[in-house]
């Protein structure tokens, strides 16, 4: 039976129908996170589910100033197509766009007919397959920051974070968000299907922080995917920006992209606690934790992905730019909050907002799976507030660095796969070399009048 004739695309297509939507927009990540899409008419769905849509393969290394950067399949081969069909279990109304359900799409080499290298989704399912072979299920909570901006003519940046006022740390209403973005975008979220539980004001002017709820990994990640392209088609239509940039501004704090990380074993139990063990920790607990650091480094790249990323580490920032773990302690890279039973967890707080979820997730997980593999132990939790580097390593401190830590790290990149390590290190050293050429605001102002 043809795609276009099956019962269930039938009834995703009555359904759309019946609440008024008459385009699907099917959208997929690239190697960044940045989500591309196309519009389709409702009546055009089965084709798009049955012969896909194309696009050009260059997309996925195509920079955020639009250029495409020559990755392996890309420019080389003449920018072949991929292959792009909708996922109709992922079908959500947009409740902010009257007529129009999106959903994600899974994309595949129309020459083999196998998924391309760079495709972040079928990277985290890969490293999902070999987690499926311990008999484990990861589960993952993710926790994203991010600042709103309005218009600021005139500046360098052209944008000033929203209602910036200080000392709004863990607040709602009106006092840090005057206009009610918070709740806006918390009920759109809600209605979108993505699992938001709850949201605050952060540590920063314009800053907000939107707590999603935890589900099995891939879920997870294409939650946090779509929570990131959500809040920043709602700021567009405000007439803001939204931004997860890991630190847009120099008086500001960075914005965090931390992931809460269990998994459940085949009776449906969470693997991770063990009231015998240690801090009632079960082994395999202690093991990912000592992956995670293990591979922390060459995690940096992955989950700190950008030049940027690396302005939001250092001392007194309460980012963890140190490699270490502790019993509830925030200070750490790795935090085991106080749950127990059911709740049983690791924080991996490396990550920045920029990251690619799929990215993020894929490499914490492999790193973790690395540790479990080869039973590794951790050294003993840190005690009292961290950010002292003559008590744990420093991590990579700029972007260069951590891909160098990357590159390195055979044992991760034979599990993330040489086609996705190979497409991601040429991406990323483009882009820091388009930085190391640029003449920045910054050298202007230090050296043009007296030099």
């Amino acid at each position: 039976m043809s795609a276009q004739q099956t019962p269930q695309l039938r009834n995703h297509l009555d359904r759309l129908a019946a609440e008024g939507v008459d385009v699907v927009r099917v959208v997929y990540p690239d190697l960044i996170g940045v989500d591309r899409a196309r519009d389709v008419l409702l009546e055009h769905l089965p084709s798009a589910c049955g012969h896909g849509l194309a696009f050009c393969r260059g997309v996925y290394a195509t920079t955020p100033r639009g250029d495409v950067v020559d990755v392996a399949g890309g420019l080389d081969a003449g920018l072949p197509d991929v292959t792009v069909r909708p996922d109709l279990s992922t079908l959500a109304p947009l409740p902010w766009e009257p007529g129009v359900a999106w959903c994600l799409g899974d994309t595949t080499d129309p020459a083999t007919g196998l998924p391309c290298p760079e495709s972040p989704r079928d990277l985290l399912r890969s490293v999902l397959g070999h987690w499926s072979r311990l008999g484990l299920r990861p589960v993952i909570g993710p926790e994203l920051e991010y600042y709103l901006c309005d218009p600021a003519p005139g500046t360098p940046a052209g944008w000033r974070p929203y209602a910036a006022s200080s000392g709004d740390v863990y607040s709602a209403g009106l006092r840090g968000d005057p206009d009610r973005h918070l709740l806006r975008a918390l009920r759109h979220l809600r209605d979108l299907g993505l699992g938001a539980t709850a949201g605050n004001h952060e540590f920063s002017g314009g800053q907000f922080e939107i707590n999603l709820t935890h589900s099995e990994a891939l879920d997870a990640a294409d939650r946090a995917f779509r929570f990131k392209a959500a809040v920043k088609e709602l700021a567009r239509a405000e007439g803001r920006l939204a931004t997860f940039m890991a630190k847009p501004f120099n008086e500001e704090g960075g914005s965090g992209f931390h992931l809460h990380f269990s998994a459940l074993d085949d009776s449906q139990r969470n693997a991770f606690d063990d009231p015998e063990g240690r801090d009632g920790l079960s082994d395999t607990a202690r093991h990912a934790v000592a992956g995670i650091l293990a591979h922390a480094p060459a995690l940096a790249a992955l989950l700190n992905p950008t030049v940027n990323s690396y302005k939001r580490f250092g001392p007194d920032t309460l980012a963890p730019w140190l490699i270490d773990w502790g019993l509830d302690n925030r200070s750490t890279m790795v935090r085991v909050p106080p749950e127990r039973g059911a709740g049983s967890r690791l924080e991996v707080r490396l990550g920045d907002a920029s990251a690619n979820p799929y990215l993020a997730v894929a490499a914490t997980l492999a790193a973790a799976l690395l540790g479990i593999r080869d039973a590794k132990e951790p050294d003993v939790p840190l005690e009292g507030y961290g950010y002292d580097p003559t008590r744990s390593p420093v991590l990579p401190m700029s972007l260069g660095a951590s891909l160098d830590a990357l590159e390195a790290d055979t044992e991760l990149t034979g599990l993330l796969g040489a086609g996705f390590t190979s497409a991601f290190l040429s991406y990323k050293r483009d882009e820091l070399q388009r930085f190391q050429r640029h003449v920045t605001d910054w050298e202007f102002t230090e050296y043009a009048y007296h030099l």
